[in-house]
Parts: structure tokens; sequence; C-alpha cells
């Protein structure tokens, strides 16, 4: 077996496989995780975003469309940093989640909090069929 005599000589080639596959300067796109939960009264929707402002979201229910969207311009950074690998990137995303009926649009909240953005979605009272009987005159 043939021995080695740079110990370091798989970093440059790790290094260089990475930048070469397009990685570099190429606008990152994701998309966040949710988690929708039912309750007896709600739905609770959770997207977790960390590291944006709560200005940064903007949240709107159109013919019972929920949308929810978000758009971080990326800073300059400093030009004499020199970067192996740049993945420190905010950019934008949107989420559309079709609402069924019962959904009280007027009674929509939302919080931002520890990098989660909290949607909670009130169901509309439901009309309880009453039973009623009829007098017969």
């Amino acid at each position: 077996m043939k021995s080695v005599t740079n110990k370091n000589l798989w970093l440059p080639t790790l290094f260089e496989d990475l930048l070469t596959q397009n990685v570099v300067n190429q606008e990152r796109f994701t998309v966040p995780a949710i988690n929708i939960i039912e309750n007896e009264d709600n739905f609770k929707v959770e997207l977790a975003a960390p590291g944006l402002k709560k200005d940064n979201f903007k949240i709107e229910v159109d013919n019972n469309k929920l949308t929810i969207s978000s758009e971080v311009s990326s800073e300059k950074i400093n030009s004499n940093v020199n970067f192996t690998r740049k993945e420190f990137d905010f950019s934008s995303f949107t989420r559309t989640f079709a609402l069924s009926d019962n959904i009280n649009t007027d009674a929509i909240k939302a919080s931002y909090k520890n990098g989660v953005l909290s949607i909670t979605l009130p169901k509309k009272e439901e009309k309880k069929d009453i039973k009623k009987m009829v007098e017969i005159s």
C-alpha cells in the first residue's frame, strides 16, 4: 500500500469539489417547516423561521386562502472577508393554505416568538340543530 506524505492532501480536494458544484453564489431558497394543530376551538399554524423579525412577515387572507410570506434582502458583506463557504443568507418564501369554510377569518391572530410564527385560526361556532317540538293547535 502506498503511503501518503501529506496528511492534509484531502482538504483541498474536498473544498474544490464543493466549490465546483455551483454551491457558491447560488441563490438559496428554503421553505420553512410548519406544524398544523387542530384543537376544539381553532387551528394553530406554527412556522419555523428563526432569525427573522415580525416585521419581515406578511400574512394575508383572500378567498379562503391563507398566504404567509417573507422577503428579506441580503445585506452587503465586507468585501475584505474571504469566505471558503457562505450559507448565512436570508431570502424570500411564500406558503399558501386553503382554509375550510368553518374558519372565522375576521378573528385570525398571529405572534412571533423564539423563531416560530404562530397563527391562530378560530373556528366559527357551529350552528347546532336544535330539536324542537311543534304544538299542533
